[in-house]
Formats: C-alpha cells, structure tokens, sequence
C-alpha cells in the first residue's frame, strides 16, 4: 500500500511557474513508475508526465513538452513536476500517480490545484 501527498498547487498568472511535490509512504518508492495526471473541470483525467523508477526516462504529454520537467528524488520518497510557461488552459487538478506491478497496482494521491489566471 502507498500513500501519495501532493502539495505545491496555487493560483498564478500566465506565464509563472510552480513546482508541485509528492511525496510517498512506504519503502519500495524507488519500485514504482510515477506519474503525474490532471482533471480540469468538465474533462476527463489526462496524462501529464511520466517517469521510470531510476528517474532517467521521462515522458510528456504534447501539450506540456518543453514546459514541464518531472522528476524524482527516491532517497526522499518524492516525485516533483517543474511547471514553468504556465498557460490558463493548465488549470486543473493534478494528481500524482504511483504504478507498479505484475500483477498491476495503481495509487493516487488527492490532487492539488492549479489555477493560472490570463
């Protein structure tokens, strides 16, 4: 079982950044592929970024490449997701995503806002 935080979400106008954080219970951190993923009203949940457990492969959704940078620091349990260019269609909730597996296991965190205002 693994309990995600996120912490980090604010209101900021276009063009800020913020840095997201979460941060996981449990001691096979460094076993799960992390994610990032985020719901922005009336849409459904979408994929934001990705990285691998070693934390040297990642990956983007087209619509934040070059913008976003996540990251991972296993020794603090801690996967991070760098904002930066921020545009008011980012507005959402994001949530942090941790997959492991065979047999799959997917856990979540409660997501914390972002609002970018124009």
């Amino acid at each position: 079982q693994v309990q995600l935080v996120e912490s980090g979400g604010g209101l900021v106008q276009a063009g800020g950044s913020l840095r997201l954080s979460c941060v996981a219970s449990g001691r096979t951190f460094s076993s799960y592929v992390m994610g990032w993923f985020r719901q922005a009203p009336g849409k459904e949940r979408e994929f934001v970024a990705g990285i691998n457990w070693s934390g040297d492969s990642a990956y983007y959704t087209d619509s934040v490449k070059g913008r976003f940078t996540i990251s991972r620091d296993n020794a603090k349990n801690t996967v991070y997701l760098q904002m930066n260019s921020l545009k008011p269609e980012d507005t959402a909730v994001y949530y942090c995503n941790a997959d492991s597996g065979p047999p799959p296991v997917s856990f979540w965190g409660q997501g914390t806002q972002v609002t970018v205002s124009s």
